[in-house]
């Protein structure tokens, strides 16, 4: 598939959730070698809308294709398979395990069974290349648990690019990140981006004003608007619903930090 070309088309997508409409009538295309964000409120339907596409809730109603494949009608291990990749808000690693354990652990699922069990002396190529593009070679042969916060996140990151994603959905990558983290991990989704197509919720704007190609806005379960960083920001839908919201509860911090 060349780059530019369609790669997810989401179409009519509704969620729900005892009654609450989570995802509503929701269309989408992300192309392939995009670096999109989400971005919204909180309960916007960000992590739902993830959740929709690699199979942990079944939508109601409408499509997710993935490179022309349906994923509606597949479970989250199949979708895993096909070149979808995902990371949680917290990072899942096994902290008692290596750095290059925790890869070589995620790279099994393309292996055969009897390979699994095959005691090898070297290390996989595809899990010394993400140890290099994450940035933790001198880290691979230390117990994940002694890694920083963004350095686990960056480990999950490299646990995902071992099973050969096309599609990377990284749900708030840089949450509790210090300021010189937050620039690596913009600097490595742009690297990844190179290759392959990632989707990311963000809430830090200013690492959206960085880093981002293209950004969709969603509130309410819909589509707000998309586009450019810089016609995001001068929407005024986008600066009612979402970024005023944002500078109005830092007005309000500020005024009761000052009167305290």
């Amino acid at each position: 598939m060349s780059r530019g070309q369609l790669l997810l088309e989401i179409r009519g997508l509704d969620v729900t959730f005892d009654g609450f409409r989570a995802i509503q009538a929701l269309d989408l295309d992300v192309l392939e070698g995009e670096l999109r964000f989400l971005i919204g409120p909180n309960g916007a339907g960000k992590t739902t809308l993830i959740d929709a596409i690699t199979g942990l809730v079944k939508p109601v109603a409408g499509t997710v294709n993935f490179a022309t494949r349906n994923l509606l009608q597949r479970r989250d291990f199949e979708i895993v398979r096909l070149g979808v990749g995902r990371t949680f808000q917290k990072a899942n690693v096994f902290e008692e395990l290596t750095v290059i354990e925790n890869l070589d652990l995620a790279a099994c699922f393309r292996r055969s069974l009897p390979t699994l069990f095959r005691r090898r002396k070297d290390v996989l190529p595809e899990v010394l290349e993400a140890l290099d593009t994450v940035g933790l070679a001198s880290y691979g042969n230390r117990p994940a648990g002694v890694l920083s916060h963004g350095q686990k996140q960056w480990l999950e990151i490299g646990m995902l690019l071992v099973q050969d994603p096309m599609l990377l959905l990284l749900d708030e990558p840089v949450a509790g990140m210090s300021k010189a983290e937050r620039t690596k991990t913009g600097e490595l989704l742009q690297l990844i981006a190179e290759t392959r197509t990632l989707m990311v919720i963000e809430h830090d704007m200013d690492f959206v004003r960085r880093f981002a190609s293209r950004v969709t806005v969603l509130h309410e379960g819909r589509i707000l608007c998309e586009g450019g960083v810089a016609d995001v920001q001068s929407n005024p839908m986008v600066q009612e619903v979402y970024l005023g919201r944002a500078h109005d509860r830092r007005a309000h911090e500020d005024a009761a930090v000052g009167g305290a």
